[in-house]
């Protein structure tokens, strides 16, 4: 979403208590400011767009700041909330000296149009300080030294109330500056105490006060950023044969029966899939058969039969009574409701006649069906944004509008990427202003750029490239990618599988593959997913597919959830949703370490929360250790990154942490190279919340 405010080139100037000498006026409107501030981080396509921020999620500032000669200078991180007012003011620290790469987080409190921007001042109390010990250790200029501090402190009582604590400090500080008598040494310990820092700290003396221009940050709330999803297709649910053996649909009603099982697993959303009525012409059969059998359901993104379109149900299902009805249901249950968007045609569709200029027509006349050589899609008609964009913009909006006001708070787009990304960057723009509270997940399995793009462009959440990454180092370069490097264009969503997507790792590796990539999935993103089927390991793949076999896009498929209890992945899956609950940490995606191990089988990583992340106001700690073999045990010495911890390595392995396995409830004492042994066949991962000693 473009920022409201036009960026502007930063201006030197000084202002306020925090100094009295202004900066010099130039005729010239310098780009580079008096203290430089170059490079500053998130920023999106200039500042132009807004990078991604949550509520109670803090965010990294970062700028390179420098200046001529020897003077010390600081510089530091400022939020400005939608009002305009400054809320938070944080000190940068230098986390690349030599490059001088300086660094601050910031945290906002609730969502809407933040900006921030970064301060940098020449400090000239620094500067004396630096200056002095050099002199007064060579004894040279002494007298002069002290002369230049009385000044600085005459200029810093110009601006501390004379009734507050600081100023008699300063005052006292005064004083003793100006007693010649007193050795240089003991003069200087006196006037660079603790104290005296503390209070020039809180009314600084700066000059050639520099501001970078502000840049946007749209924050959202916290569903934007973490929440457990759960995909189903609700034709499924109730799902039966009659007495002619001929199938017949689930309901909506059937499906909020379900809603129970789902809930009491610790979902936060229930995701449906295209519930729209579905085309007859060129209809698929089982397994994408184009011969299908007379009582084949077709796929659900064929959209579109003389019963409507995008903004009808599929009379198979229900009403939108029915429709009503379980969204209340969920909504009763603390769940909220995501469906498909899917901006494709079956051939049926009403737009073929009432816009058939809204579709690509060949040159033998007939309209394009979709296609990605060598595969083709003949009964899905796909929009062409080109022909009409206006109009095309203007029915989509409105189709949108009808769901919301039934209760959807999601979108779940379906290959988003095979249309415009200025389309959707002013679609949810416009969503934004008008609906804050609505989010959208981009389904795009695509090339980075297109990718990170519509992220760029607005989407709150992106399906990844979770599902193929499976080798050790493979997998600790992609968290840190998604955690520190595309965090602030890009929210991922991992899910182990969907209904388009069977990895080999997960066709191989059985019950325990699934329960691995349950808990990866559940503690390396702070939103993850799990397809309906997940619970009763349906691992048999569609021959020469990454997909399973007897696809639930083209039949009807009930499923036998009591036997699901076996496998216990329900029981697992509730016992993350429940952990989850209890840590920050695991619910935030910018603050992960990972921790060296010496088996390659064996990946572990540290995830933690600000105390100003938590409501509780404290610090959240969570280290993960996971066995990715599904064959075989592995053990493994870890060691531990301790800078999330504040604590430095102990004497000769003495404990530093009480760790608590939240799967098991086991207790341990850890110090920075703890050992751990996993096995596949009973304990394959540790989720360890920690107590630091």
């Amino acid at each position: 979403m473009t920022s409201s405010a036009t960026p502007q080139p930063p201006v030197a100037r000084s202002y306020g208590p925090m100094a009295s000498h202004p900066a010099p006026e130039y005729s010239h409107h310098t780009v580079i400011g008096r203290i430089p501030i170059r490079d500053v981080t998130p920023c999106v396509e200039n500042g132009r767009l807004a990078a991604k921020g949550t509520e109670y999620e803090s965010f990294p500032v970062q700028a390179t700041v420098f200046r001529e000669g020897h003077d010390q200078f600081g510089a530091e991180a400022v939020l400005v909330d939608p009002t305009g007012a400054q809320v938070q003011t944080v000190p940068m620290v230098n986390i690349k000296p030599g490059l001088n790469r300086y660094e601050a987080w910031l945290t906002p409190m609730y969502p809407g149009p933040w900006h921030f921007f970064v301060r940098s001042y020449s400090d000239p109390y620094a500067t004396w300080r630096h200056n002095a010990e050099i002199k007064i250790a060579g004894n040279t200029d002494i007298h002069l030294v002290f002369l230049e501090i009385q000044e600085l402190f005459e200029r810093a009582l110009e601006s501390i109330p004379e009734n507050s604590p600081e100023y008699g400090i300063i005052s006292d500080a005064l004083g003793i500056a100006r007693i010649d008598r007193m050795p240089p040494n003991v003069r200087f310990r006196a006037i660079t105490s603790p104290e005296v820092e503390e209070a020039l700290a809180a009314y600084p003396v700066r000059d050639l006060v520099t501001e970078s221009q502000q840049y946007p940050v749209n924050v959202d709330r916290i569903r934007a950023l973490s929440g457990a999803w759960y995909e189903i297709f609700p034709r499924s649910y109730g799902a039966h044969r009659d007495a002619n053996d001929q199938w017949i649909s689930g309901t909506l009603r059937d499906a909020a029966v379900a809603l129970d099982r789902i809930a009491a697993m610790g979902f936060d959303v229930v995701y449906l899939t295209p519930i729209h009525p579905i085309g007859k012409t060129a209809r698929k059969g089982k397994n994408g058969t184009l011969t299908p059998e007379p009582t084949d359901p077709g796929s659900p993104y064929a959209i579109g039969s003389a019963a409507g379109g995008h903004d009808a149900i599929n009379p198979d299902l229900g009403t939108f009574a029915d429709f009503d009805a379980f969204v209340a249901r969920a909504h009763e249950l603390n769940m909220e409701v995501a469906l498909d968007f899917a901006l494709q045609c079956s051939p049926d569709h009403p737009w073929l006649k009432e816009h058939p200029e809204w579709f690509t027509t060949r040159a033998d006349g007939t309209i394009a069906y979709a296609e990605n050589p060598p595969k083709k899609y003949q009964d899905i008609y796909p929009l062409n944004f080109d022909n009409d964009p206006e109009g095309i913009y203007q029915e989509i909006y409105r189709i949108l509008e009808l769901w919301v006001s039934h209760g959807v708070t999601i979108f779940r787009v379906d290959n988003p990427h095979t249309k415009p990304v200025s389309f959707w960057e002013r679609l949810l723009a416009e969503f934004r202003k008008n609906h804050p509270e609505i989010l959208f997940l981009a389904e795009a399995f695509t090339a980075p750029p297109m990718l990170q793009g519509l992220g760029a462009a607005g989407f709150h959440q992106s399906y990844c490239y979770f599902a193929w990454r499976n080798e050790k180092k493979e997998i600790e370069d992609y968290l840190w990618e998604l955690a520190r490097v595309t965090d602030h264009i890009v929210r991922p969503t991992f899910w182990p599988t969907t209904h388009d997507i069977l990895t080999p790792y997960m066709q191989r590796g059985g019950l325990h593959a699934y329960a691995i990539r349950a808990v990866l999935a559940a503690t390396g993103s702070a939103s993850y997913g799990i397809y309906s089927g997940f619970e009763l390991v349906e691992n048999v793949p569609r021959p020469g597919f990454e997909e399973a076999i007897d696809n639930e896009k083209f039949e009807y498929k009930p499923r036998d959830w009591q036997a699901a209890e076996s496998t216990g992945l329900p029981h697992l899956l509730g016992m993350l949703n429940a952990i989850r609950r209890r840590h920050t940490a695991l619910n935030r995606l910018r603050e992960l370490r990972i921790n060296p191990t010496n088996d390659p089988n064996i990946l572990c990583f540290t995830k933690f929360s600000r105390p100003e992340e938590s409501p509780d106001g404290k610090a959240d700690f969570v280290i993960v250790a996971i066995n990715l073999d599904p064959f075989a045990a592995h053990g493994a010495e870890i060691t531990l990154d301790l800078s999330p911890f504040g604590v430095q390595a102990g004497w000769a392995g003495e404990p530093l942490f009480e760790v608590t396995d939240e799967l098991s409830g086991a207790t341990y004492q850890w110090n920075e190279k703890p050992y751990v042994y996993l096995d596949p066949a009973w304990q394959f991962a540790h989720i360890m919340s920690v107590k630091v000693l």
